[in-house]
């Protein structure tokens, strides 16, 4: 199994490029709660070590790693709210999460590097989108850390504001026991109207 480097962003620092940051998100397939996107930029001297694609790090080794980001690197968290993901689709918010984190950015990237094959419009910086980019460039990983650790928090205060939907195990996903449980309590204001399984069960009568 191959495990994200540095390589990406050394070749751009070659290039003369100083300040280089990593953007993913995360939330696209949730059903409940925002999408959320964060911008890392390391320190190429001071990387945190174990930096990989948060979907392949334990809860433990993920906290530890956020904590490192957090004391070495300057990062920023936005989000598009579940009204936006409504009004504008779940690509067009994901994609506007992560202009605001790059925006967001106290020091402003040179060059950005973005996980997936799409990248936000009218960006100040150069950019290069990488499909799977949270398991090839150490930026872009630290970015996926850095946003699922920030997201899988709010959905786990959400679930104490809208208990029964277990979102702080599944964090907002279309398991089967949150469907069930928006068929037996209903539907919540952090719930994606536009996702068809929520759609569904608000209109069963046009199905």
């Amino acid at each position: 199994m191959s495990l994200p480097n540095f390589d990406f962003e050394t070749g751009l620092i070659k290039k003369g490029y100083k300040v280089i940051a990593g953007v993913d998100e995360v939330g696209r397939g949730c059903i409940a709660g925002p999408v959320t996107a964060a911008a890392v930029i390391l320190d190429p001297q001071n990387i945190p070590t174990g930096l990989n694609d948060s979907k392949k790090l334990s809860l433990k080794n993920r906290e530890k790693l956020f904590h490192a980001i957090q004391n070495t690197c300057t990062f920023c968290v936005a989000h598009s709210s579940v009204k936006e993901i409504d009004q504008i689709n779940i690509l067009q918010a994901s994609l506007l999460s992560m202009k605001r984190a790059i925006e967001g950015l106290r020091t402003k990237p040179d060059f950005v590097l973005i996980d997936g094959n799409k990248s936000p419009e009218n960006l100040e910086s150069r950019a290069e989108t990488i499909i799977k980019g949270d398991s090839k460039s150490f930026s872009i990983a630290a970015a996926s850390i850095v946003a699922k650790i920030t997201r899988d928090r709010i959905m786990s205060r959400l679930d104490k504001e809208f208990p029964g939907y277990d979102w702080s195990q599944n964090v907002g996903y279309p398991t089967k026991f949150h469907k069930s449980a928006i068929l037996n309590i209903g539907i919540t204001p952090y719930h994606r109207r536009s996702f068809k399984p929520v759609h569904n069960i608000l209109y069963q009568e046009n199905i």
